[in-house]
């Protein structure tokens, strides 16, 4: 993996490496910059609201400092079960341990969502407000007086407007973020991606085709559960490595299960299909994978099962 494409390639410049957290409430991109600042695919991304579930690192090692991203759940308010008590615990333990944290909101928009993450930022750490899809303002002159009553809301140490789809912009986020990070050794190695383990990839990548493939029908509280994953080294030299993974989708209806099977199982099918072309391109490995719905109704509000589903 190139890494010297940014801020400072000098060879004698110290290291540095530091946590940056990506925070907002959910769907304003937050999953989509995270992809964009490591180079690679490692969070999921979807139009339905809470796909992210967990704390995922991503590390990208620019010239001489590494960046290690936290991308935090967007923070729930509207319900008050178990899974989101973990979600927004989850968000509440990553904002409190960094060294910057990254604020994404959509570029002129700023609501009563947006306003209750921000009053969770405490003092002490910087806070950089990305103004996030500013390609779908269409408008700029407009941006000017919200950037003013933003900076008045809260002291941000800087504003970025941007558009993380934007390659350009990117750079220009990690040459801003570069000089918060502390002077110290790297934590990882240079071309490390992220501390999540492929099976957890997995998990995240059918969850995602999950959503993206049954729309808004399907409630945010169904899951994918990975039930094995297994292992073969490749027989000849120049051939992949054979991964066998068997998944269980958890849905909390009858309905729900129906809807994600399909007509003669078209659905599941396609779900299996986009999850498997992805991940092998993932892992560069050749992927065989099984698909299972089991509902398991009222899961999202019992403490234990959202905890035995991987939610801390």
């Amino acid at each position: 993996m190139e890494t010297s494409d940014t801020p400072s390639s000098s060879a004698e410049s110290p290291h540095r490496c530091g946590l940056v957290a990506i925070v907002g409430k959910p769907n304003v991109g937050k999953s989509t910059l995270l992809n964009a600042l490591v180079g690679q695919k490692i969070s999921i991304t979807s139009r339905k609201a809470q796909t992210t579930r967990h704390r995922i690192t991503g590390i990208r090692t620019v010239g001489a400092s590494q960046f290690v991203f936290v991308d935090t759940p967007g923070f729930q308010t509207r319900h008050a079960n178990a899974l989101n008590r973990a979600l927004n615990k989850t968000v509440l333990g990553a904002v409190g341990d960094v060294d910057l944290v990254l604020f994404v909101l959509e570029a002129g928009q700023f609501n009563q969502a947006d306003e209750r993450v921000l009053k969770l930022l405490g003092e002490g750490v910087p806070v950089l407000l990305i103004a996030n899809k500013l390609d779908n303002v269409h408008r700029r002159a407009e941006i000017a007086p919200w950037l003013q009553e933003m900076q008045q809301r809260y002291p941000f140490a800087e504003i970025v407007p941007m558009s993380a789809k934007n390659a350009k912009d990117i750079e220009r986020l990690y040459a801003i973020c570069e000089k918060y990070l502390p002077e110290q050794d790297w934590w990882y190695g240079e071309d490390e991606l992220t501390d999540r383990s492929e099976k957890f990839l997995a998990g995240e990548i059918v969850r995602e085709k999950l959503f993206r493939l049954t729309g808004d029908e399907l409630p945010y509280t169904s899951t994918v559960v990975i039930d094995k994953f297994e292992e073969e080294e490749p027989q000849k030299k120049g051939q992949k490595r054979l991964v066998r993974m068997a998944a269980t989708i958890v849905v909390e209806r009858d309905g729900h299960k129906a809807m994600v099977i399909g007509d003669k199982g078209e659905r599941i099918k396609r779900i299996g299909t986009e999850a498997r072309v992805e991940l092998e391109k993932l892992m560069d490995a050749k992927v065989f994978l099984e698909l299972w719905v089991k509902v398991r109704s009222g899961w999202a509000d019992d403490e234990a099962r959202v905890r035995s589903f991987g939610y801390e």
